[in-house]
This record gives structure tokens, C-alpha cells and sequence, in this order.
């Protein structure tokens, strides 16, 4: 099974360039037709937060329109800039998404569960996993705990070393740390917000952030740093592949169009 996972494409409202600087939408266009013509073809496409960049149902709308060229299900967890009853709308009719509450959704595909975690604190940057939320998703591996898992989150479970990132981290992690270390059936937490590929381990498991599809953060490992930056370098996506004989294996793939692919030696 292949999996393409798309993070934090902040579209905006069609014409506006977040930041005054981004092109997020033409970041995303790219990114969705790289999915689209992937061979072989992804079975399912994850898109883990910071969908929209205010959280606005025009932002929504045009992330939909740009969505058009996948054939593949699309399944999508909330971040921080994101706003849930809008997104709800926008994605309900999709058939995942409960109807009230938060956004968790427990979803088989093919031989995975997949399992969509809302962190979202209105208002704030940080997330957080509330009791309500972790009472959820440890029945809802409970109900499945046979199957191969994959937890899609927003926020982080792990410090990632990046001090202004970390200062809006997730709240709640030492009951997720618990529950994650009780199913060993999880193969993988996938992540966005960073903005930046970062892997971990995490109760056992692996844990990943996933670049932005547009921005990325700007690397500074200063237990000092006052701010988190951005940078204008390519925007990226990842692969996971999942198979029973070797789980899953993760790749990142960089947006754009560059010279090769050449041989590594010459026909003789």
C-alpha cells in the first residue's frame, strides 16, 4: 500500500500570498499533480494540517477545486491555523468527519487503520489531546488492535530540538505516550506543523513531521531562539509504502523539476 502524505499548504483566499511573500496554492497545485502522476499510484492521500491558512470556508473551497486532479481518497486531519466547524463543512460530505465535535476519524484502508487526530486549540498555535480525545482513540484501537495502524496528527508528539516550535508543541502527550506504548500494532505517527522532515522515536514506535507542501521552517537549533523563520526552499511531500513482510518505509520527495534522472554508469 502507498500512502502520500501532503502537509501544511496554507491556501489562502485565491490571489493572496501568505506571509506577502508565498504562493501557497502554486506550491499546492504542484504537489498534487507530483501525487497524481506518481507510478505506481497512491492509494490514499493524507493531508495533515494547516490546510487553510485563516481557517476561512473560501480557503476550503479553493483547496477542493485544487484537489480535483487526485482520484484517490483523500483524508484530512485539522491544525493549528485551521478552523473545525468550517473544515468540517467543506470535507463532511466526504464521509469520514463525525458530524459534531472534534475531528477524529478512525478509517480502515486496505490492510491499515488509519486513525485522524484533531489537536486543535481554537485560537492558540499549540495543540493539545484532550481526555475526552484519548478516551477516543485508545477504544478506537482497542476495536481494531489486530490490524496495522497509522496515527495522523498535526502537532508533534515528540520536542523536536526546535525551541520556538516546541513553545507550541502538544499538550496531553504523556496520555498519548501511554496509550501509543500500549498498541504496538501502531506502525507510524505522522505529523505536520514544523514545516520540516524530523524523525523520532516516540513509546516505542516511530514518529515523523512531514515537510510543507509550500514554506519551510528555517533549521536553527539554538535552545535560545526567540522566533521561528521560514525559508523559500522547494516544497515537499512524503511516501510511506506499507507492506506486511517489511511494515512501513518512509520517503520525501522535494517539488520541482530538475535535471536527470541519468544512470550511474555509462552503456559500455
Amino acid at each position: 500500500m502507498l500512502i502520500a502524505q501532503l502537509s501544511d499548504p496554507h491556501i489562502a483566499l485565491p490571489g493572496e500570498r501568505p506571509y506577502g511573500r508565498v504562493d501557497t496554492a502554486l506550491s499546492f497545485e504542484r504537489a498534487v499533480a507530483a501525487v497524481a502522476a506518481l507510478s505506481p499510484p497512491a492509494d490514499l492521500v493524507l493531508l495533515s494540517g494547516d490546510l487553510a491558512h485563516h481557517g476561512l470556508a473560501e480557503e476550503y473551497a479553493h483547496m477542493k477545486r485544487l484537489l480535483a486532479p487526485l482520484s484517490q481518497r483523500v483524508l484530512a486531519i485539522p491544525g493549528n491555523h485551521d478552523e473545525r466547524e468550517s473544515m468540517r463543512a467543506a470535507f463532511l460530505g466526504d464521509g469520514y468527519l463525525p458530524r459534531s465535535g472534534f475531528l477524529n476519524f478512525a478509517v480502515a484502508c486496505g490492510p491499515l487503520l488509519v486513525i485522524g487526530l484533531d489537536t486543535l486549540v481554537a485560537g492558540e498555535d499549540k495543540g493539545a489531546l484532550s481526555e475526552e480525545g484519548l478516551l477516543w482513540l485508545e477504544a478506537a484501537l482497542g476495536a481494531a488492535a489486530d490490524r496495522p495502524s497509522l496515527i495522523v496528527m498535526h502537532h508533534p508528539p515528540f520536542l523536536t530540538g526546535i525551541a520556538p516550535m516546541d513553545r507550541i508543541g502538544l499538550e496531553g502527550r504523556e496520555g498519548f505516550h501511554q496509550i501509543v506504548r500500549r498498541n504496538p500494532q501502531i506502525e507510524k505517527i505522522l505529523c505536520g506543523h514544523v514545516h520540516r522532515p524530523i524523525e523520532a522515536r516516540f513509546a516505542g514506535t516511530a514518529a515523523a513531521t512531514a515537510p510543507s507542501t509550500a514554506h519551510q521552517l528555517f533549521l536553527d537549533l539554538d535552545p535560545q531562539a526567540p522566533s521561528s523563520r521560514f525559508l523559500l526552499e522547494p516544497g515537499g511531500y512524503q511516501l510511506h509504502l506499507w507492506d506486511e513482510a517489511s511494515g512501513l518505509r518512509s520517503h520525501t520527495a522535494l517539488l520541482g523539476d530538475y535535471p536527470g534522472p541519468y544512470p550511474f554508469r555509462s552503456a559500455l
